[in-house]
């Protein structure tokens, strides 16, 4: 299926300046992607952590570098993934995005966070924060936008993260949400959520000190 995100015969992002050198694009989107994850950081979006708060998240972030910011995808998805040995996750289908998105904030609002201890609490947001991000939900800059809206949500729960140590080991967190992601129709369930909760409790952990 032919990709409308990016430019014919290439895998670069159609984007407003008209880039088409990957590393060059690269570049620029990490320059203003950063100034906007540090203004997020700082401030956040107010919100009520539904689906619109989402996609404001999206296109805080992106808005300087693709028209599409904020937008939910149109087109289905696959990423090899190196961890995985090259298979893909099974990211939502593109009609099933909105509905599974909103399914998991709802279930979000009802969870007593207050009445957890801090690993049971790393366990259930962990297990959150990579429901969302298995969506999938954008073209690019999915763990950006999922990670930073997951710890701006912690800290309005009264439980904030070390942003910094995620950010840090952004590589690790990455993979830690494929892991944890790792189910598949044929193959059955292969995820492990223990190496996202255990880098989410120490956040909690580091938190308690900010």
């Amino acid at each position: 299926m032919k990709d409308p995100y990016v430019y014919p015969h290439t895998e670069i992002l159609i984007n407003k300046f008209n880039i088409k050198d990957q590393d060059l694009l690269n570049s620029l989107e990490a320059d203003f992607t950063s100034s906007r994850l540090k203004d997020l950081i700082l401030y956040g979006i107010p919100g009520d952590f539904n689906l619109e708060h989402l996609l404001k998240f999206h296109y805080t972030i992106f808005q300087d570098v693709y028209n599409w910011a904020g937008q939910i995808r149109t087109i289905n998805m696959e990423k090899p993934e190196p961890v995985l040995g090259g298979i893909s996750i099974e990211y939502s289908a593109i009609e099933n995005i909105e509905s599974v998105l909103i399914s998991i904030l709802s279930k979000m609002k009802h969870i007593q966070w207050n009445k957890l201890d801090v690993k049971q609490k790393a366990v259930v947001f962990s297990r959150y924060m990579a429901d969302l991000w298995k969506v999938h939900p954008f073209r690019e800059g999915n763990t950006r936008t999922i990670v930073t809206f997951c710890c701006y949500y912690a800290e309005k729960e009264g439980f904030p993260l070390d942003t910094d140590l995620l950010k840090d080991n952004s590589d690790y967190v990455r993979n830690a949400l494929v892991a944890a992601s790792a189910t598949f129709h044929d193959i059955g369930d292969k995820s492990n959520l223990k190496y996202l909760a255990t880098i989410i409790e120490d956040a909690m952990e580091r938190g308690k000190n900010i």
